[in-house]
């Protein structure tokens, strides 16, 4: 097992979670540096108004020689107004007024004097009393609501105390950061916020390559078979499996490439023996006359070439049919298509109606998806009676098409096998219709080449409805 290098999904987890883990630490520790509860040294201007304080008191009970005297009057908040009066009419901050002073003195060597054990500050006094190390250096230091301060040395008859002056706080500093800290449930969902940003950035991180690779695959699901570079992007195990993907998106293009060029060229080369079939069949019967075994070879000739030339025409679409997508209207691929059949249709006597064709759009090969529609309207029509109908919907973001007609239609058993080249129904598509059995199979061929379906089935009107379903451009 060796150190994880950052450029690997192993590594990033690794490094994130402690780097994440880290920070949480850090903010969990210094929290309590912020707590103003905590004893700290007096700000400048809250010493300077300490001394004036005392100054006034001394000046206020100068005339007094007694201390036994002046410590109730002092430490009580009820009997010592005069003060308190003075001290909030000069005081310059937002709060005045709202603060109510409290004095305490205490000895040299620290005693309280004057404070009853059943007042409320008493035990924060004490302990702010106790806490202080140097009488020189005034601390501060809050009690819930109640801010201490001092000491600073006052002179009353004739002695030398110690000043604290406690305040009573409607809104307390920090009062979040207090509560925060008292409550172990707030401080732990402090916490997960504090993580969260880091946890959801490191979620991200690790998901966008997986995503990328999920889209890619969409597309070639689609039939879209395009190499995306930005697979190759992130942590080292997604950078080879991007690669891979990448590896077999080109190595199934070549194959396609090769089949289809394959067909093509069989095809082509059938014709030159074709050829020269049909030319000695011309000959034979121009030189022994007609006869039903020639007439035969040469039906049979035609219709393989009608079949080679079908075989053609679906090998050009296809060939690198996957890489020459774009986007168009529907209506631009099938509006005029509609049109000309139909007139193909009155000429035999027959109905073709359709529906507006829908203002959306479709990722296609052009070729290829309107050879789709036209082989079967024009199976349809060759079959159909009289009426031809062929109808378009949209169901959120497909296509869906039906082409009805009102023949004999197919038995439900042979429903599913019609689309399979070269077959034809027992009961209607036999070789005198002249079929070749392939139209259907060119449908299907190019609808799945689009990550579309097609079926049939029974139609309303009596014959046959093809059903293709397209997924459309969101």
């Amino acid at each position: 097992m060796h150190f994880p290098l950052f450029t690997s999904l192993y590594g990033r987890i690794f490094s994130i979670f402690w780097f994440t883990l880290f920070l949480v630490l850090v903010v969990v520790l210094s929290i309590p540096h912020f707590d103003p509860r905590k004893q700290t040294d007096l700000p400048p201007e809250r010493y300077q108004e300490l001394l004036e304080i005392r100054d006034k008191l001394e000046s206020t009970f100068k005339q007094d020689h007694d201390i036994e005297n002046i410590i109730p009057v002092l430490t009580d908040p009820r009997r010592f107004r005069q003060l308190d009066s003075w001290h909030s009419e000069n005081r310059s901050d937002d709060n005045r007024g709202d603060r109510k002073q409290r004095f305490f003195l205490t000895s040299k060597d620290g005693r309280l004097l004057g404070a009853e054990r059943r007042d409320l500050p008493y035990k924060a006094i004490r302990n702010f009393v106790s806490s202080i190390d140097n009488s020189n250096q005034p601390m501060m230091r809050l009690y819930g609501r109640f801010m201490l301060s001092g000491p600073v040395p006052i002179t009353l008859a004739g002695n030398e105390y110690f000043l604290y002056v406690g305040m009573k706080l409607n809104d307390p500093p920090l009062g979040f950061l207090i509560g925060l800290l008292d409550s172990p449930f707030r401080l732990l969902l402090a916490t997960m916020l504090v993580s969260t940003p880091l946890l959801l950035w490191l979620a991200w991180a690790l998901s966008q390559p997986a995503r990328r690779l999920e889209h890619a695959a969409k597309r070639v699901a689609k039939g879209t078979f395009d190499i995306d570079p930005k697979l190759e992007k992130g942590p080292s195990e997604f950078k080879q499996a991007g690669a891979s993907f990448n590896h077999m998106v080109e190595a199934i293009n070549q194959m396609i490439s090769r089949q289809q060029r394959l067909l093509s060229d069989i095809s082509h080369e059938l014709r030159s023996p074709l050829t020269r079939l049909r030319m000695a069949n011309a000959l034979a019967t121009r030189k022994q006359g007609e006869s039903p075994e020639l007439t035969r070879i040469d039906t049979e000739a035609q219709r393989l070439e009608m079949m080679i030339s079908q075989l053609l025409s679906l090998s050009r679409m296809q060939v690198d049919s996957h890489n020459q997508r774009e986007h168009q209207l529907l209506s631009s691929l099938w509006e005029a298509l509609l049109i000309d059949l139909k007139f193909e249709a009155e000429q035999t006597g027959k109905a073709l109606t359709f529906d507006k064709v829908p203002d959306r759009s479709l990722d296609c090969h052009p070729q290829l998806i309107i050879s789709a529609l036209e082989n079967v309207v024009r199976n349809a029509i060759y079959y159909s009676k009289d009426k031809v109908y062929v109808s378009f919907s949209t169901q959120g973001n497909q296509l869906i098409i039906h082409v009805n007609d009102d023949g004999d239609g197919v038995p439900a058993d042979e429903l599913e096998s019609i689309f399979r080249p070269f077959y034809r129904v027992s009961t209607a598509r036999d070789r005198d219709s002249g079929g070749t059995g392939l139209g259907l199979a060119i449908t299907e061929s190019a609808v799945r080449q689009h990550n579309g379906t097609v079926e049939a089935h029974k139609s309303a009107l009596g014959g046959l409805s093809v059903e293709i379903a397209l997924p459309l451009v969101i």
